[in-house]
C-alpha cells in the first residue's frame, strides 16, 4: 500500500483518507502538532494518515455530537480492513456545532 500509484489511480493512502471521512463523526483528518502524520507520495501528501509497512495511524477531528469511542473504533476497523494491518487511531482535536446564544 505504500508503492507509486501509475498515473491516473489513487494511492491507498488517498482511499483511506476519503473512506476515513465518510464516517458519520468524523469532521477531518489532523496532522499532528507539527504536521508529522501524513504519508509521502510523489508531489503530494495525505495529512493524517501515515501508512507504514507493518502498521498504520490515522490521527482525527471528530464532532462531539457523536461518540469519539465508536468513531476511532469504526475508522480503526476500516482502515484495518482496507490495509490488513494494524492501526492506531488518535483522536487530536473535537468540535462542536453548539452555539452560544
Amino acid at each position: 500500500m505504500t508503492g507509486d500509484p501509475g498515473e491516473g489511480t489513487r494511492a491507498p493512502a488517498e482511499e483511506l483518507a476519503d473512506a476515513v471521512l465518510a464516517v458519520p463523526g468524523v469532521v477531518a483528518l489532523h496532522s499532528g502538532l507539527f504536521g508529522e502524520v501524513a504519508t509521502y507520495l510523489p508531489g503530494r501528501r495525505v495529512p493524517g494518515v501515515a501508512i507504514r509497512d507493518d502498521d498504520g495511524e490515522i490521527h482525527l477531528i471528530v464532532d462531539l455530537a457523536h461518540d469519539l469511542q465508536s468513531v476511532a473504533t469504526r475508522v480503526r476497523e476500516i482502515a484495518e480492513e482496507a490495509t490488513g494491518r494494524p492501526f492506531t487511531v488518535v483522536v487530536e482535536d473535537v468540535e462542536s456545532d453548539r452555539r452560544v446564544g
